[in-house]
């Protein structure tokens, strides 16, 4: 049955769920204690200035170490670390298998020789051999075959801040990512991969800002034009897939008459064949979908035509994808170095093979679970904050009867009253979110270790509850931003909220799925025709490399970037959208236009209804299933 509760939006503002606060408050300050306690243990020293095999820091004095020889000595002029052979990556350990040492300069051009290196050591005063060989020794003592670099010594570079030196050669990072992509089997492709990348590079960041671009543009099409931009978007991915498959088909045709001369135009080739027919194959789905969802698009220019308006009183809210991200990035730079901390934190113990290594005793190991939490945690903080501010600039537009009435920047008012207010309901939405991901990776990280050898029976089970996790965090995300709603409106705490928000949700069922459908699907195509006209640039631009770059990486990346600016953007319509729909539905179940109980919509949303009315007469007529469809508040 229906909440008994009245709506009074706007009316009261009060803290809610206030404990999820404080403890929420507690978390954070759990999480600095986790970053003091790296730095007051060395850790921020070691993992800037980097130190050597027997736990010395490079660029300062050093203690003692018991049992290790070469520990203790004084390194203040050797700034950098360096390691006899930087490629030797251990991916199992996550380490790399070299003996490191504290040196005054990296070596900045091949050494080709153990000469070469005796050489470079008397010249700048860098010793790249082990701190017992004198560089007098090098070409003499037969021990420098291990304790000297292994030759040739590529070209080095001090890594900015972080006082390593790191390979210039594009090789030796061809051979990390290749142990990285352990399903690579011929090392030669993934060397033309990265090395496609990086000749590619330029265009790489062209074609990524111009799908920033197109998503803005899109973002104003909407806000402008709402009304004709179904048709548009319709048109426009017919256009923009028919024409990209027809020039993936060209292209792979006037290749193959073409005389195939090197191993790099095989590749194109046999990529462009994939291409083409991925996108024929998607291009024919799409169309069926499209010819499916014919008969709701009326319904979707209505709902878009409304949600344009609010980005017109609203601007700001454009906008909200950049604040948002650059947060998160601020957020994850600093879970990212403290990670990093942690890594280097602890006391010095003597490992088996003589070097030294730094661990954690006792209960305190285990931190770096609390900090696994703290990121998922904070992170859905971060992205509640934003459904939850604009939930409450839309609420504050929508629950205003004259628009000329409304703050100078409702979003700006939405954060002071998040910050003031709602900051732990927020918390409590988005430890529910955390409660249901913690368990879902590490399924998935127990499925990946087992990937092999587990039965058949068990990767089945393991799938099914990875795939119901992931089903339950899509509801209860979508249940979350209509509590957060709820709240805006009524501040009330976040089960009350989610309560009445479901209630609502459960009464206009039938059009929730409507919209959901409709709705995500024109979004869908907005994010298609980006991806589309990005790839499609890409394609051209690309082609005047096929000779000497292999492209397949490169479109791939862009393409990923192209869709989630896409998604970035076009999702804050989305949100637009299900936040009005919550509205107008609470609108109309409690308010009828008589006195005292007149609507709060505009003009365009009672057009809206009056047009389903009478749509519904028209087909209840009929006895079609649309009628039921259109069925009114």
């Amino acid at each position: 049955k229906s909440s008994k509760r009245e709506w009074k939006p706007l009316e009261d503002h009060s803290c809610t769920d206030v404990p999820w606060l404080l403890l929420f408050i507690l978390f954070c300050i759990g999480m600095g204690f986790i970053c003091g306690f790296s730095i007051a243990t060395g850790a921020a020293a070691r993992l800037l200035s980097g130190y050597d095999s027997y736990g010395n820091i490079c660029g300062q004095k050093n203690v003692k170490v018991e049992g290790i020889v070469n520990s203790g000595l004084d390194l203040t002029h050797k700034k950098y670390v360096f390691f006899l052979d930087p490629c030797n990556i251990d991916l199992v350990h996550q380490k790399i298998k070299s003996i490191a040492l504290c040196v005054s300069a990296c070596p900045r051009k091949e050494l080709k020789t153990l000469a070469d290196i005796q050489k470079f050591a008397e010249t700048n005063g860098s010793t790249l051999c082990s701190y017992e060989l004198q560089p007098s020794e090098y070409t003499t003592d037969p021990r420098a075959a291990k304790l000297c670099p292994k030759y040739p010594v590529p070209e080095s570079a001090p890594i900015p801040f972080f006082h390593r030196c790191a390979p210039v050669n594009i090789s030796c990072y061809a051979k990390f990512a290749e142990a990285l992509i352990t399903f690579v089997s011929d090392s030669s492709v993934l060397h033309r991969l990265i090395s496609g990348v990086m000749t590619s590079k330029e265009i790489i960041m062209g074609l990524c800002l111009l799908s920033l671009v197109l998503s803005m543009i899109l973002m104003v099409i909407i806000r402008y034009i709402s009304r004709v931009l179904v048709w548009i978007l319709t048109i426009l991915v017919i256009l923009g897939s028919l024409g990209g498959t027809g020039v993936l088909w060209w292209l792979y045709a006037k290749q193959r008459i073409s005389a195939l001369e090197t191993q790099v135009a095989k590749d194109n080739l046999q990529a462009l064949l994939i291409y083409a027919v991925a996108a024929t194959v998607f291009t024919v789905i799409l169309f069926l979908i499209m010819l499916i969802m014919r008969k709701r698009v009326a319904l979707t220019i209505a709902l878009f035509h409304v949600a344009g308006k609010v980005f017109i009183h609203l601007p700001l809210l454009v906008f909200q994808p950049f604040w948002t991200f650059f947060v998160l990035i601020l957020f994850w730079t600093y879970w990212i170095t403290v990670l990093l901390f942690l890594g280097t934190t602890g006391n010095p113990v003597p490992n088996e093979e003589g070097f030294v290594e730094f661990r954690i005793a006792g209960p305190l190991k285990y931190m770096w679970w609390y900090h696994v939490v703290g990121l998922i945690w904070i992170s859905e903080f971060i992205l509640a904050c934003q459904q939850m501010t604009v939930a409450g600039a839309v609420v504050t537009y929508y629950f205003t009867r004259e628009k000329r009435n409304l703050p100078f920047t409702p979003i700006l008012a939405s954060v002071n009253r998040l910050v003031c207010y709602h900051l732990g309901t927020v918390a409590k939405g988005s430890f529910i979110i955390t409660l249901v991901k913690i368990p879902r990776m590490i399924l998935m990280y127990i499925h990946a270790q087992l990937k092999g050898k587990e039965n058949a029976c068990a990767r089945c089970m393991l799938k099914a509850c990875i795939c119901c996790l992931w089903c339950l965090e899509k509801c209860l995300t979508y249940l979350n931003q209509n509590a957060y709603t709820a709240t805006a409106i009524n501040s009330t705490n976040f089960c009350t909220s989610a309560k009445d928000a479901f209630v609502i949700l459960v009464e206009n069922a039938l059009r929730v799925a409507a919209i959901n459908t409709v709705g995500d699907f024109m979004l869908f195509l907005g994010k298609v025709l980006i991806v589309c006209s990005t790839g499609l640039a890409g394609i051209m631009l690309l082609n005047y490399q096929r000779d000497y770059t292999i492209w397949v990486l490169p479109l791939i990346i862009v393409c990923l970037f192209a869709f989630l600016v896409a998604h970035c953007f076009l999702s804050i319509y989305e949100m637009v959208v299900d936040v009005l729909f919550l509205c107008f539905a609470i609108d109309t179940k409690y308010n009828d236009g008589s006195p005292g109980r007149e609507f709060y919509m505009d003009k365009v949303l009672m057009e809206f209804v009056e047009n389903s009315r009478k749509s519904m007469k028209e087909a209840g007529q009929g006895g079609g299933a649309e009628g039921r469809e259109l069925k009114p508040m």
